[in-house]
């Protein structure tokens, strides 16, 4: 019978494959000229979109691990995290690369007069020291702090859901959904058990 850690470890190559499948299923519509009739906007769009899925299902594993009571959710948070900024990489270089073209006067100017770039490029540039250390050793050399910085994670799940508010304008609905979610991730870390049993009253003594 398999112990919980090699359950994860079993399931940990079918996990990144998963995370591999939207960037491979992108690569195929372009090859295939399927991305429609603006598809640097799509690259750009899709893969945002998925850079954002992937913080929200990062931010979900310690609720899973909670509400489960299966402790081994963590093992795949680091994974989860590395295509957070993956796919964050690749809406960025969409933009840098296919929008803009490389003009970096432009880029420079874009970054400081929108603000859904503004707040997008500062998350991306948050979640940079997030994956420099993401590995065992900088865990270790950072000890306490390595939490402390990791906490990051919080302000960019807002930026990237107000990047995208402030980005479609008119049609809020779909990162007002973000928004939800990212909120009950929020409420659902909160240390709830400990709030309720402090706050039963003491239960009175036997005479």
């Amino acid at each position: 019978m398999w112990k919980p850690r090699d359950r994860a470890a079993a399931l940990k190559p079918l996990v990144f494959l998963l995370c591999l499948a939207p960037i491979a299923w992108l690569l195929w519509r372009l090859l295939n000229n399927d991305l429609g009739a603006d598809p640097v906007a799509e690259l750009e769009h899709r893969s945002g979109d998925w850079a954002l899925r992937f913080l929200l299902i990062t931010l979900a594993m310690t609720p899973l691990r909670r509400i489960t009571g299966w402790a081994q959710w963590i093992r795949f948070r680091r994974m989860l995290g590395l295509f957070v900024f993956f796919y964050a990489s690749v809406h960025l270089a969409v933009y840098l690369s296919l929008d803009l073209q490389g003009l970096w006067t432009q880029i420079f100017a874009e970054i400081i007069k929108r603000p859904y770039i503004t707040v997008g490029f500062s998350a991306w540039l948050l979640l940079l020291p997030l994956t420099i250390t993401s590995t065992k050793g900088m865990m270790r050399r950072l000890g306490r702090n390595w939490g402390r910085l990791h906490k990051l994670i919080y302000l960019i799940g807002v930026l990237a859901v107000l990047h995208f508010y402030w980005l479609v304008k008119k049609d809020v609905r779909e990162p007002l959904i973000y928004a939800a979610v990212l909120a009950l991730l929020f409420a659902l870390r909160l240390p709830w058990k400990r709030w309720l049993t402090a706050a039963k009253p003491a239960a009175a003594p036997r005479t």
